[in-house]
């Protein structure tokens, strides 16, 4: 188990000495600052757990022998070069350089085959004949990019000037020099050591090379591989999702070690592309107009940058750089004439060249912007109706509300569905033809993995009047049920922007329906109207203009106010209305867009306004009586992390990082949220600790414990459970080294004897393994959870499902203990988890993730409403690399008091 070095505090006198590190004959040594303190590293498993049912499972992993464990992958460095010895800077070039290589070179290869991961390293099993080794290869009709000073670096395989140049010439080929050079080497036997749960640096990259031989062996499929997920080109699997976007179904497949040895995860996989075809009618869906004359042609020109096309009638490809300025009838361009002794320039029209000089029929393009695929002073036109998008092209930008739900409803599979899907996935994938594999001895088995699972009781609820009940399937309701901790609704006004809806019997039914589960509702004081004539004003203005017409009519400052909004979901008005309410005024607010409202509607309403304004809809009754092991004997603090990032094509959108943490000890249902901003794709939270002078610490940790201190009674947490989301393995250790640190710092700067235990758990949704219940058609049941078998070999890991998945097949979440000082049981540990999924005040169902990660999510979507993040890097070219320094993250505005530590995101 990992020790506590010193906390790393200015003044290094004042620090105790750091604890024994095991063994225990060792003489801990004072600190001196510039020696590294010991590093944390994720615990092992502690044993397994027992409580609950037993359950047979199956799971989406399937058995892996590797017979050679004698061997050692050898890996090389590929620098690519032209006959000059310029570098190839292109990435599209590299896989076909390596197979002509591998093609024309077999004998000083000595006949070995390779694992190439398409830019510069490439792995053989046993070595080669010497150390550096150079080839030189022809391609014929290659588009390569050659970096001659103005060309862009991440050119696809495409044509520039002098290739162009060359385009008339019959049979285009092209030399290549290709030298390997070794650079390591990586024992097989590593994956057989980390499978007894011995890991060495090693393991991992042993099996990062198993990963590459699958990705090598979808790439001469044709597929588009995006990490460890593979799409074919095949239009079955394509889902329009409208905008122009389709989902590709295709499949993850990589290799884990776990608990019964090595195991191939398969899975089902979507990703957004482009929908392949002429670029007119990727406009036209994409902006959603009727014709090409309606487009708006900055936009189409940011959609449409590094795409790329086929240009008929060449059927040559080439990466879309920008748009003409002019129309194509009005834009000229220099044709050079041969003729005789001297070349003759002219200058013509691209619509006269193409349609009088080649003969070529256009119908519409004359009036259009011409596709540019040129360099930026060398610009290359051609007509838009000769351009049609190649198929397999990433869409990058984040979908919209209803591009998502169609995807969802286009993609999701029934557990059986799935199961057969999967199982011809592994058929049609071919492994067992892969030379690599095959050398490496490795044989897949056909079979889904069995395990055993457990289910877990549900926790027994308490509600109002004394009442119990016992969830079932993971669901409860609200009839005939009063709330556990009602609050009382007074001083309250409705504002309606606009919205269509009969508002004198929403506010009786609000009213009546509160009655009825203990909440009472006085009379709003009124109901403000949107003046027409700002219907059509800025979402800001709109919002200003309503505030202005509720403070000229209220005595004073409301507690509540109810928004009527009229659209659902997306509305501009959300983000500018939550702001100047939480931020501006601190009043707690609720936003409704009412369509059917029913007294299931209402009352899921009233769940929400009741838990922001401080009550309590139901708890658990371990809670009630307190008697949680361990949490409920000491002082205990229950926090959820996470941060989340922009679209994967938003690269300059700062990241916002949320923590939650629960108050009222010992209570574990009521949150308070801290939220900043980030630099842009940051994962490691960073201003947990933020310590601006001797005295003062401004850090989100800091504002956590002195709420948890003043709303528990006066006392400091003994025990800190942190539950951390959206972290991959590879991060584990500096969650433990650079977060908890910060953690740490923030606890001894409030008091340097206060010595809190932590227990640290991360929770992953988005990994893929799946459960399922042979000879069942329905999801695995609520409360099952699994640690063995293809949990990890060393690691302290489980799986839970806690909910009811009702549609498609229920995604696991995969938690993983990296750190425990509390000590906490297998058992207990598990039943902490899966309480803390009943604790959801918004809905009357178990979720599939603990609540405080659940509240981080809330918290950080809805102050990321507050400032609408336009993204700029569409048109700047901000990829980094450009000596800039990055411009300072925007700060959230800070919460008025009266709602900063209420749970607004609820």
């Amino acid at each position: 188990m990992a020790s506590f070095g010193p906390n790393g505090t200015e003044n290094e006198d004042s620090l105790p000495p750091p604890p024994p590190v095991v063994p225990s004959d060792v003489v801990p040594v004072k600190a001196e600052p510039e020696k590294k303190k010991a590093s944390r590293f994720p615990i092992a498993r502690r044993g397994l757990a027992s409580k609950g049912t037993k359950l047979q499972l199956l799971t989406n992993h399937y058995r892996v022998n590797v017979a050679n464990t004698d061997g050692h992958f050898y890996q090389y460095s590929v620098a690519l070069f032209y006959d000059d010895g310029r570098p190839v800077e292109g990435k599209g070039v590299g896989r076909k350089l390596l197979d002509r290589v591998h093609e024309t070179y077999d004998s000083e290869l000595n006949g070995k085959d390779f694992a190439y991961d398409g830019e510069k390293t490439l792995f053989t099993l046993g070595s080669l004949a010497r150390n550096k080794l150079e080839f030189t290869v022809v391609l014929e009709d290659v588009i390569a990019t050659r970096n001659n000073g103005n060309c862009s670096p991440e050119g696809n395989g495409e044509l520039n000037e002098s290739d162009k140049k060359r385009m008339r010439r019959p049979n285009r080929s092209k030399a290549f020099k290709v030298e390997l050079s070794y650079a390591s080497k990586i024992p097989l036997q590593a994956i057989a050591n980390a499978l007894r749960g011995q890991e060495s640096e090693n393991y991992q990259e042993a099996i990062r090379v198993l990963d590459i031989i699958l990705r090598q062996h979808a790439a001469k499929q044709g597929c588009l591989l995006v990490r460890q997920s593979f799409f074919h080109n095949n239009p079955k699997n394509f889902a329009d999702v409208g905008g122009g976007v389709l989902g590709c179904r295709g499949f993850h497949s990589s290799f884990r070690t776990t608990q019964s040895g090595l195991s191939l995860n398969i899975d089902v996989s979507t990703t957004m592309i482009i929908t392949p075809g002429p670029v007119v009618d990727f406009l036209i869906s994409n902006q959603n107009v009727r014709d090409p004359f309606s487009l708006d042609w900055a936009k189409a020109k940011r959609t449409l940058k590094n795409l790329r096309i086929k240009s008929s009638p060449s059927n040559q490809e080439f990466k879309i750089t920008g748009l003409s300025e002019l129309p194509c009838k009005d834009q000229m361009f220099t044709l050079k004439k041969k003729g005789g002794d001297d070349d003759t320039e002219e200058e013509v029209t691209v619509y006269d060249y193409f349609v009088n000089i080649r003969k070529i029929d256009l119908r519409y393009s004359g009036d259009l912007p011409c596709i540019n695929v040129g360099k930026p002073k060398r610009p290359t036109y051609i007509p838009l109706e000769l351009c049609s998008l190649v198929s397999l092209q990433r869409y990058t930008k984040a979908l919209s509300t209803l591009q998502r739900s169609s995807l969802v409803e286009k993609s999701r599979q029934k557990p059986q569905e799935r199961m057969r899907v999967l199982s011809d996935a592994l058929k049609s994938s071919n492994y067992g033809s892969e030379p690599m594999l095959r050398n490496c001895g490795i044989s897949i088995s056909p079979n889904f993995t069995e395990v055993e699972g457990r289910v877990l009781q549900a926790p027994r609820l308490k509600f109002g009047n004394g009442e119990d009940f016992n969830p079932r399937n993971g669901r409860w309701n609200f009839n005939n049920k009063k709330i556990v901790k009602p609050t009382k609704i007074e001083r309250w006004a409705v504002v309606n922007f606009s919205a269509r809806c009969d508002i004198r019997g929403l506010v009786r039914d609000l009213i009546k329906c509160g009655g009825m589960k203990g909440i009472v509702i006085d009379q709003p004081f009124d109901v403000f109207e949107e003046n027409g004539q700002f219907r059509r004003a800025p979402p800001v203005v709109r919002v200003e203009k309503m505030f202005e017409l509720v403070q000229s009519k209220l005595p004073g400052a409301p507690q509540f106010l109810l928004c009527l909004l009229p659209e659902r979901k997306n509305s501009d008005l959300y983000g500018p209305w939550k702001k100047k309410n939480l931020a501006e005024f601190g009043i707690v607010t609720q936003c409704i867009a009412p369509t059917r409202v029913n007294d299931q509607y209402l009352t899921n309403v009233l769940l929400k306004i009741n838990a922001k304004l401080g009550g309590l809809n139901s708890m658990l009754g371990v809670e009630h009586s307190p008697s949680i092991p361990i949490v409920s004997r000491a002082p205990t603090i229950i926090i959820g992390m996470d941060v989340s990032h922009g679209s994967p094509g938003q690269t300059d959108i700062p990241s916002i990082a949320a923590v939650v943490s629960s108050r009222e000890w010992p209570l574990i249902s009521k949150y308070r949220a801290s939220v900043r901003t980030q630099s842009p794709k940051m994962e490691m939270i960073d201003n947990l600790f933020k310590k601006v002078s001797d005295k003062e610490d401004e850090g989100i940790m800091r504002e956590l414990l002195l709420d948890f201190y003043t709303s528990s009674g006066n006392r400091k947490p003994d025990n800190i459970i942190i539950f951390r989301d959206g972290v991959s393995e590879s991060q584990f250790n500096q969650v433990l080294n650079i977060e908890l640190d910060q953690i740490i710092e923030a606890c001894k700067f409030l008091d340097e004897k206060w010595n809190p235990k932590f227990l640290v758990i991360v929770a992953q949704k988005n990994h893929h393994t799946k459960f399922f219940q042979p000879g069942a058609p329905d999801n695995v049941p609520p409360g099952t959870v699994i640690d063995n078998k293809i949990c990890h070999p060393r690691n302290y890991d489980f799986y839970m499902c806690a909910h009811a998945g009702m549609i498609g097949t229920s995604r696991p979440t995969h938690y993983h203990v990296l750190l425990d000082e509390i000590g906490f049981s297998p058992d207990d540990l598990q039943e902490l988890v899966h309480s803390l999924s009943y604790v959801y005040q918004r809905s009357t169902t178990a979720i599939s993730v603990v609540a405080p990660i659940c509240y981080a999510h809330l918290a950080a979507t809805q102050m990321g409403q507050f400032m609408k993040f336009e993204d700029k890097s569409e048109t700047s070219s901000s990829h980094g690399g450009s000596g800039i320094p990055a411009p300072p993250v925007p700060q959230l505005p800070r919460l008025q008091d009266k709602v900063s530590s209420s749970m607004f995101f609820c």
